[in-house]
């Protein structure tokens, strides 16, 4: 086998394993992990069709024994077996609508009036809005509920569905009662009543849970969670609720990574932060991995840390995410006002455990189902009293416009949420800071110049060219000039070889000074990869924001030209695949869910194709046959690789990288004709500290190299 074989297959090699490690981290592929599940602590629930069961709460330490008699949980009055739903569907009136669950007071599925699963519901629920507004005498119909978008429990906990924000149980003095089944009697639509008692059937404590909805303002994805404990009994006692937290959301099927997080915002101590004005949120994120790994490994605790603890930083908010929404617990707001009294979550939350549910059949790399217990801290309720675990819940859209300047979650740093980052092993990778640069500019160019998402990513490409046109320009020269200055040089080399054959050290020495006499820097070449590198960060960014920023969740391009002929969802979504021709069934490619047939792709491939054919640059030298054969395979490789990695990532990535590489044939082309038009001259290139101190560095190293051999070769010698 020849050694320019050798060097293609192991070439050949490093790239196909380089390709596998960036496709299995964009598409969040991985083997099955085995997890434990948790099993239930209460009682068996009655039989139902669904059964449901509170989550296993790592064991909580108990307080002495005291003489107080085994407590059960049972309905203040009748025991609830349907509810009454809160909120509505009108997005005029309400942001969503809840649907409560019979057992435990919690949350079976929260409805968005305004958001939708497809890019194509939504645009069907625009047409029916607007024939109504305009009194139409033809009102298209609209999509069906089941094309809302919601929040509802994701997975299972030893086979039984868990609400969310349900009640587990409540900690009296010592003992835990469980909250969770048939205890429940509704007062009204959101309100919940049930009461302990003892074995003597003497009531001891009522608790209340009360949900409220915002109406349709800024804050209108708030949910007012009002937790009382009223003693009434003759004697005080000392309790602690428990219930469920924001656990894992849904994970979109065509979702391409799997982002979601578990995040926190919290306070300093009163040392360092007396005003507890400013709620942190830097480094205050948690991988669902990273969760996983830790509650199998018996490591329960996600608030606080022992770091946490040393320092004693209190906590005001909680929530999980996926890629677009999130469900939060942050501190209570004032009743009829937006204003937040205190940005501490402390008084309704203590300490926050996970635990593991069953693996998903759902869930791509078969992780189990994370859910989280929020424990209330002990507090004492006198006779006659009550006590308050109120708290606030944010429930909505990663939305900057809402959580930027919205109260409370701007006073709350609630936009720590909102994260442009891929994950895993590619998070530093992400630029999460270029990022959000990006999402503010092309804010900006939308909002007033194009007003229209696809041609702000065109516009965005053109300032990014022009940004890197002049070092572009400069690199792409040098490299023709060395290129055609190496060609002439030729002659003079093969000379300097055959003269210096048998003194390596004077040949390079006469290399290097031919290469000062003719103006060219050998290394120059490597100027003309600056701006394909200098763009990189730029494309993950992008892959970010595209993929994860809200403002471009089903938004179309080019005005929804292609909706308008029978509502033809190419290019309609942005942030999804371009859907040029949509497949009846879907194909799964273990890469991607081979689900249409997407156009800008094969064009970018295209596009790619004619660059290295006509625009790269010529060899400096005749090549071999067999180094022919070995670019023409590395040229077929990279114009087959980039759109299989990019055939189901946005469209607006894809139209980006794209429109870019058409930009940059552009100005090849014009750099070809400037080499062109200084054919007749000599080879001469400025002067350039820099580029003058790499040529002598690279003269030294080869200098050092040469010695090292010689010494080497006499060593040799003598022995």
């Amino acid at each position: 086998m020849s050694k320019g074989t050798k060097r293609f297959l192991i070439t050949f090699a490093i790239l196909s394993f380089a390709i596998g490690i960036v496709l299995a981290v964009v598409q969040g592929k991985g083997p099955p992990r085995r997890t434990e599940s948790v099993a239930p602590v209460v009682g068996k629930e009655p039989a139902a069709t669904t059964r449901e069961a509170p989550v296993a709460a790592p064991a909580i330490a108990p307080l002495p024994p005291t003489p107080t008699a085994k407590l059960s949980a049972r309905p203040a009055t009748i025991a609830v077996e349907t509810t009454k739903s809160l909120g509505s569907l009108d997005p005029a009136v309400d942001r969503f609508e809840i649907e409560f669950s019979p057992a435990s007071a919690g949350i079976n599925r929260i409805v968005f009036s305004e958001f939708w699963m497809e890019a194509a519901d939504r645009e069907a629920a625009a047409r029916h809005a607007a024939a109504v507004a305009s009194g139409a005498s033809t009102i298209p119909p609209m999509p069906a509920a089941s094309g809302r978008y919601e929040l509802s429990p994701v997975g299972t906990l030893a086979r039984f569905t868990v609400p969310m924000l349900a009640a587990h149980s409540i900690e009296v003095d010592g003992q835990l009662v469980s909250l969770f089944g048939r205890v429940w009697s509704e007062q009204s639509a959101g309100q919940f009543e049930t009461v302990i008692a003892d074995e003597a059937g003497a009531t001891v404590l009522r608790v209340r849970r009360l949900f409220a909805v915002r109406p349709n303002t800024g804050a209108g994805y708030d949910i007012a969670l009002t937790q009382t404990i009223e003693n009434l009994s003759s004697s005080p006692h000392t309790v602690r609720i428990v219930q469920y937290g924001p656990s894992d959301l849904v994970h979109g099927a065509g979702d391409m990574m799997d982002i979601r997080r578990l995040q926190f915002g919290y306070l300093m101590n009163e040392r360092r932060d007396p005003g507890q004005a400013s709620v942190i949120t830097h480094d205050a994120v948690l991988a669902r991995a990273a969760v996983v790994k830790s509650v199998t490994a018996g490591i329960f605790d996600v608030w606080p840390t022992e770091e946490q603890k040393e320092q004693d930083q209190r906590l005001s908010w909680f929530g999980t995410t996926n890629r677009y929404f999130s469900i939060a617990v942050h501190a209570p707001m004032s009743a009829g006002t937006s204003a937040t009294p205190s940005k501490s979550l402390a008084p309704a939350v203590e300490f926050i455990r996970a635990a593991l549910g069953d693996p998903s059949a759902t869930d791509p790399s078969g992780a189990p189902t994370i859910y989280t217990e929020l424990h209330s801290p002990q507090r004492t309720v006198a006779a006659g009293q009550s006590v308050d675990f109120s708290m606030s819940v944010y429930a909505g859209p990663l939305d900057r416009a809402i959580l930027i300047h919205d109260q409370p979650y701007r006073a709350l740093e609630m936009a720590g949420l909102i994260v442009y980052s891929m994950g895993g092993c590619c998070s530093w990778c992400t630029f999460a800071w270029l990022a959000n640069l990006m999402v503010i500019f092309l804010d900006f160019i939308h909002d007033y110049l194009v007003f229209d998402w696809g041609l702000a990513i065109i516009m965005l490409v053109l300032v990014v060219r022009l940004l890197l046109h002049p070092i572009s320009k400069k690199s792409q020269v040098q490299m023709q000039l060395v290129t055609r200055g190496l060609s002439e040089m030729k002659p003079e080399l093969e000379a300097l070889k055959t003269r210096y054959k048998d003194d390596p050290k004077r040949m390079q020495q006469e290399q290097m000074r031919l290469y000062k006499e003719k103006g060219v820097n050998p290394v120059g070449c490597l100027g003309g990869f600056l701006p394909t590198f200098l763009q990189m960060p730029i494309w993950m960014a992008l892959y970010a924001v595209l993929y994860l920023a809200f403002e471009l969740r089903q938004q179309p391009a080019f005005f929804g030209v292609f909706q308008l002929f029978g509502g033809w969802g190419f290019l309609g979504d942005l942030s999804a695949q371009d859907r040029f021709i949509p497949l009846p069934t879907s194909i799964n490619l273990y890469l991607f869910t081979f689900s249409s047939i997407n156009l800008l792709p094969l064009l970018m491939g295209a596009v790619f194709y004619v660059q290295q054919k006509y625009m790269a640059p010529p060899p400096s030298t005749k090549m071999t046959e067999e180094q022919e054969q070995q670019q023409k395979m590395m040229r077929i490789m990279t114009v087959v690789m980039f759109p299989v990695m990019l055939y189901a990532a946005p469209s607006g990535l894809t139209l980006y990288i794209m429109t870019s590489t058409l930009v940059g044939i552009w100005e090849s082309k014009r750099v070809r004709a400037h080499i062109a038009a200084t054919a007749g001259q000599p080879v001469v290139t400025k002067k350039s500290k820099t580029r003058d101190a790499i040529g002598r560095l690279y003269a030294r190293a080869m200098e050092r190299a040469q010695e090292k051999k010689q010494s080497s070769k006499k060593f040799k010698d003598r022995s």
